[in-house]
């Protein structure tokens, strides 16, 4: 008991240990429960292994799946599954003080540390308020989301059905999940504006951070607007509208885009775009894009959302710094300058570290992959699977149910440091024993 204690102490004392181990915890409850008979319709287990992948998929909010998401599971296991998303795209921490606010018990300065970390803010002060925003915010998107998808939903499977289903996609839609109830995604609506617009405003939302959307709300004007919201924004913006025209260059002509009009080739490009860096969910066949389009999605899924959001990806703040850092190197200027404000060498090392991490585990997984499925599938459809489940996206070429244990192991890995990444980093850079305060002379090394 002694030893528990000793080791539960030294776990309060790491914020982000405690916030990675807490998803490991929900994903294990997860996998657990959708093991169950109960889960699945044949009335036969899973296999905890497919089990794991789903809940990680969920908890993680990637959208990979084994099975047909619609076809294999029972209320009971899809009820579980949009909890795990609920409870990933909310964060555990966030999650853990709604059920302290419902039951009115006060949060504690631990607690407080822990949301601090998960939220990535810069103090506890007013925490527990930013905590209650992101609910009902969360909350009221959802919602929103759920009665406009109703409008076809409805008409489509009948009210109780059509109510679950629009429920369903809007939570799974604002957390960036990409789990369908449908079967295929949305490629029955590949020319439904509603849908469209509706299911990609919500991955909109939900990938910009509860921080930007909180500043926005607040300030309306965006020269107001703190340095990390408008660097999140714009960068969106232009992922988005360089995406979609990407798209619609490299796939005017061909078999994807086969039969829509000029209006509907722009709407899926649109769509593309949007839920590429994040989602997973489809309006067109995937199967059917180019490579270079598939290449495209890559870079789009590698860049991802934005801090403090549903999505993963390395952030879009992460890329802007890069992108500024390169800029103003060009430039001739010493610091790195966004929107007349000068960037810390610390922040620009952290973008460093978290490109080349990611950027190593990448390639090292997709190396892996490529050895272990030994040629059964194209390197490229390997890396993008694997830069999917890095990113939390969910997008795939119809390899996942065909993967190895331990192909799938590797993405579950993946799927998990998407979604924990930044705590995991964290762990890494700050809870280090000694810090050496020695300044050595410099040093020349020609580089370029």
């Amino acid at each position: 008991m002694e030893i528990i204690e000793l080791f539960l102490k030294k776990i309060k004392k790491n914020p982000p240990l405690v916030v990675a181990m807490s998803f490991f915890i929900v994903i294990l409850i997860g996998a657990f429960l959708l093991n169950l008979p109960i889960a699945s319709n044949n009335g036969q287990s899973i296999g905890f292994l497919n089990a794991l992948f789903t809940a990680t998929s969920a908890t993680c909010v990637t959208g990979l799946i084994v099975v047909n998401t619609a076809a294999h599971w029972t209320v009971f296991g899809k009820f579980v599954i949009i909890a795990l998303i609920q409870i990933g795209g909310l964060g555990t921490m966030v999650f853990i003080s709604l059920i302290s606010i419902v039951f009115n018990k006060k949060i504690g300065l631990t607690q407080r540390i822990m949301l601090k970390e998960q939220i990535s803010f810069d103090s506890i002060t007013g925490i527990v308020k930013l905590a209650k925003y992101i609910i009902q915010f969360s909350v009221g998107c959802e919602l929103v989301g759920a009665i406009i998808l109703a409008f076809k939903f409805i008409p489509d499977f009948g009210i109780k059905k059509g109510i679950l289903f629009s429920g369903f996609h809007s939570i799974s839609a604002f957390c960036n999940a990409g789990f369908d109830l449908i079967g295929n995604s949305i490629m029955n609506y590949t020319n439904n504006i509603l849908i469209n617009l509706t299911i990609a405003f919500l991955i909109i939302i939900g990938g910009l951070g509860f921080t930007v959307c909180l500043d926005v709300f607040e300030k309306k004007n965006f020269n107001n607007l703190f340095l990390h919201s408008k660097v999140a924004i714009t960068i969106s913006a232009v992922l988005i509208f360089l995406g979609m025209f990407g798209f619609l260059v490299l796939e005017y002509n061909k078999d994807a885009y086969e039969g829509l009009n000029f209006g509907g080739k722009a709407l899926a490009s649109f769509f593309m775009s949007v839920s590429s860096r994040t989602a997973g969910f489809n309006s067109v066949d995937l199967s059917k894009i180019s490579d270079s389009s598939v290449v495209l999605t890559v870079l789009l899924m590698f860049i991802g959302a934005s801090p403090a959001s549903t999505g993963g990806g390395i952030k879009t703040t992460t890329f802007g710094v890069l992108l500024f850092s390169t800029i103003s190197i060009m430039r001739g200027n010493e610091h790195t300058e966004i929107f007349h404000k000068t960037i810390s060498i610390e922040t620009l090392l952290k973008a460093l570290c978290i490109f080349f991490i990611a950027s190593g585990l990448i390639l090292l997984s997709s190396m892996g992959l490529t050895i272990i499925e030994d040629g059964q599938f194209a390197y490229l459809d390997i890396l993008y699977e694997t830069v999917s489940a890095f990113g939390t996206v969910g997008v795939s070429r119809g390899i996942t149910s065909s993967l190895q244990s331990l192909s799938k192991l590797i993405i579950i890995g993946l799927m998990y440091i998407g979604r924990v990444g930044p705590a995991t980093l964290a762990i890494a850079l700050i809870n280090r024993k000694t810090k050496k305060h020695i300044k050595y002379a410099h040093g020349k090394i020609i580089v370029g």
